[in-house]
């Protein structure tokens, strides 16, 4: 593509479940000829629950240098990709706090005619996949947005089942993230790169 879209992939993790696909999701879209920029949603949690849990705490030192999002990256971004691990069947606090200080942006129109998708965790196998990707979304029709859900248009996604989205179950931290999700992140990225960039061209026609 002569001028590149540039995607935002924007995710919270604590134990690097949704950590893993965003990073698949950034490598796919580099691939596919993106400007990709990885960014993490600040921690909001104190650090005594941090060191409560040892694998929330290892995942915190092992993402210490991915950059925090800013407004500004999706300021830049022609695409953004968020991800979260599943609240109560809602996007985390720490994702929700983020897209909560992006109203300057959208007071100003910034936010509009972007290309915007996401995927999801859960510890449990019906613990939120769908509900949380929808309750994303309403956000996104807030914006001004389009969202690029994967639906069922490639075969992998007849394997996860989910056409809102990737999602993926970890089993309370047991089910390491396996073909079949990185399938459907690398689709799901590849196909927001092809949406992105042909709405950017007929934007710029």
């Amino acid at each position: 593509m002569s001028t590149p879209v540039k995607l935002a992939v924007i995710y919270y993790s604590s134990t690097g479940f949704s950590a893993e696909i965003a990073k698949e999701i950034a490598q796919t879209a580099e691939t596919a000829g993106a400007e990709v920029r990885l960014l993490k949603a600040a921690e909001l949690a104190p650090e005594a629950a941090i060191a409560s849990n040892e694998a929330w705490a290892a995942h915190a030192a092992a993402s210490a240098g991915i950059p925090v999002a800013t407004p500004a990256d999706v300021e830049w971004a022609d695409a953004v990709i968020f991800g979260s691990p599943t609240r109560f069947g809602n996007i985390s606090s720490q994702l929700k706090q983020f897209i909560d200080t992006l109203g300057g942006l959208w007071a100003q129109g910034k936010l509009a005619n972007k290309v915007y998708s996401g995927f999801v965790t859960t510890a449990t196998a019906h613990g939120g996949h769908e509900s949380t990707l929808l309750a994303l979304y309403n956000s996104i029709h807030h914006f001004g947005g389009l969202i690029a859900s994967p639906g069922y248009t490639d075969t992998v996604k007849f394997v996860d089942g989910n056409p809102y989205g990737t999602s993926h179950t970890d089993a309370q931290g047991n089910n390491p993230v396996g073909e079949q999700t990185r399938n459907a992140a690398r689709h799901q990225a590849e196909r927001v790169v092809q949406i992105a960039a042909a709405l950017k061209a007929g934007l710029a026609a």
